[in-house]
């Protein structure tokens, strides 16, 4: 009897977890719907009073006098985007080229590493550093007296997406079938001609989904643009006009819109957000037709190698053109290590110097400001966030890939939601986490309204990372605990997790990250005060909300600069972890 009530406890717990799982599973496209809708619903307002086509259409942005029209903010978004893209797109991509095929392994992983840490530098730094280095730089060569504007954010923006070109980039290129390197240097190209000539086209869908996702972080991007664009809403006329992009045009008013005004600036969101969902479907796009040429690369690779249309090798191709490009890939990835030195090593030596006790732990208030708030308050948004997120975004992923069958229609679904969450900027986290958490459930701006928002930022990292995770532990590690008598719900927990140990505090550790550096969203739903919270229903700011405050207010650089080292020893402290996470925790199965 003991047995057979064992067995019913044992069947009931195993038929409610797979419950909680599927749950937790589509989660994310219950964000995602829910952001399109309250978004959409605040924008109406605006949408009737103004018109669509005359809100979207209009040139003329003046609150004061009821002008709303964001073409201005939409050409200005589209011209940075450009330039961003090519300037960091670029170089990026010729980075990924010489780390992939053309370095030495001796120093392939350092430079690996330093461009991932260049991934890791919050945008608010990037940002800082913009306003403090290269403006005055810019500003003794504009025509214009002011080294604000167009050419200033490209810049900054081309190195912030750099290194997420770079990576993914390197993977595609290393995941090009050995063999078709091998028949081209067998038809007599060398290893220069071989990787320009039919490895690089054989990743170019890997490479293009690689830019899209840089167009959608330069496109998004709010802190770091807002620092150095000039913030005037007028169509640029050259690559020194003080220019808004849409993410400028919301984070700049919203403290004190109301009414219609604020209403617009939802809709200025809207727009934004229907920019990045169709850069999101472009991507899914992309990524499915890399998958169906990765399959198709497999069946014809056993019988058919001699098959591929190695005339696209261009043997007529001079050796010197490629020797070109190998130069050129060269000298990209020379200026990016050269660019990260540069900012890291600036922002130390001018940062650390700065960092005393009563920064740290000083009693804070309107008469002088300490970071001691925003470490509390740093603290307390990542214990909520985190506590949140990690059982969900590992119960989503269990799903996905223990009880989901290999045929379940809805798992691409699951994934490209995901996938569309992870892009969304953050700017309309902030204004989705306003309107919900702050303003509809009554929050304000507070503690738990910013951890909430944070949730759903961080969440898709650590469903990715765990689902990759469970799919690289071995079926017979789950079919002996199983053989063995242990029920399902069991077998994962105390086989498959353990096992998965590593993975899962990588996506912890990344997360981490990500809550420390973010800014945007926290503004205006966590607050931006330089006073010590009370509870998660006060507000409180961030580190990068406080070096924004500290920066935006003039009187406080040096403070700053300390914060802006701080952050970066934090990052350069993540990415040790990771690393010692790596070696030591990873099991070999």
């Amino acid at each position: 009897m003991l047995d057979i009530n064992r067995i019913r406890k044992q069947a009931f717990i195993d038929k409610s977890m797979r419950y909680i799982f599927f749950i937790c599973s589509i989660f994310s496209i219950f964000v995602v719907f829910a952001i399109c809708l309250f978004i959409f619903s605040s924008s109406i307002p605006a949408f009737k009073e103004i018109g669509v086509l005359k809100f979207v259409l209009g040139t003329t942005w003046m609150p004061s006098n009821n002008k709303f029209g964001i073409l201005p903010m939409i050409i200005g978004s589209i011209y940075v985007t450009i330039l961003a893209t090519i300037l960091g797109g670029g170089i990026g991509f010729f980075t990924s080229v010489y780390l992939a095929m053309f370095a030495p392994k001796k120093i392939k992983f350092f430079l690996t590493q330093i461009v991932s840490l260049l991934a890791g530098i919050p945008s608010i730094v990037y940002g800082f550093f913009g306003m403090i280095v290269l403006v005055p730089i810019l500003k003794n060569v504009s025509p214009n007296g002011s080294g604000e504007g167009l050419l200033a954010c490209s810049i900054i923006l081309g190195i912030m997406i750099l290194p997420t070109v770079a990576s993914i980039c390197k993977s595609n290129l290393e995941a090009v079938p050995k063999a078709y390197y091998d028949g081209a240097v067998a038809l007599g190209s060398t290893h220069t001609q071989a990787v320009f000539s039919v490895v690089v086209p054989a990743a170019k869908s890997g490479i293009l989904a690689a830019l899209a996702l840089g167009i959608g972080r330069a496109i998004g991007e709010t802190m770091a643009v807002i620092m150095i664009a000039g913030n005037a809403p007028f169509i640029p006329d050259s690559v020194f006009s003080f220019f808004r992009t849409l993410t400028i045009n919301v984070a700049l008013e919203m403290g004190y819109a109301t009414g219609i005004h604020r209403s617009a600036l939802v809709a200025t969101g809207f727009v934004l957000l229907v920019f990045i969902l169709a850069l999101n479907l472009i991507l899914a796009v992309l990524k499915k037709q890399t998958n169906s040429e990765k399959k198709t690369i497999r069946k014809i690779l056993p019988t058919h190698v001699e098959n591929f249309s190695f005339s696209n090798i261009k043997m007529r191709s001079k050796v010197l053109f490629t020797e070109i490009l190998k130069t050129i890939a060269i000298l990209c990835t020379s200026l990016s290590i050269a660019a990260l030195l540069f900012i890291v090593i600036f922002i130390l030596v001018k940062g650390v110097p700065n960092i005393n006790m009563n920064l740290l732990f000083g009693k804070s208030g309107n008469a002088q400001m300490t970071l001691f708030p925003a470490i509390v308050s740093t603290g307390m948004l990542l214990i909520l966030s985190l506590s949140i997120t990690v059982p969900i975004g590992i119960f989503a992923a269990i799903h996905i890939v223990e009880y989901a069958k290999s045929n379940n229609k809805l798992i691409p679904v699951i994934r490209l939601f995901t996938e569309s969450l992870s892009g969304i900027p953050s700017i309309i986290f902030g204004l989705f986490g306003m309107i919900l958490f702050a303003d509809i459930l009554g929050l304000g701006r507070s503690l738990l309204s910013g951890s909430l928002t944070l949730v759903i930022i961080i969440l898709p990292s650590i469903v990715r990372q765990s689902e990759e995770t469970l799919l690289s532990i071995p079926n017979s590690l789950r079919e002996g605990s199983l053989a063995l008598g242990a029920s399902k719900v069991r077998t994962i927990f105390k086989v498959v997790l353990p096992c998965g140990f590593s993975g899962i505090m990588t996506s912890v550790v990344l997360s981490v990250g990500r809550i420390v550096g973010e800014s945007a969203a926290l503004i205006y739903t966590a607050g931006a005060v330089s006073y010590m919270p009370i509870g998660y229903l006060s507000p409180g700011s961030s580190f990068s909300v406080m070096m924004w405050i500290f920066a935006g207010e003039g009187l406080y650089i040096n403070q700053a600069f300390a914060t802006a080292a701080v952050l970066l020893i934090i990052v350069l402290m993540l990415n040790f972890i990771l690393f010692m996470i790596d070696k030591k925790f990873k099991r070999d199965y």
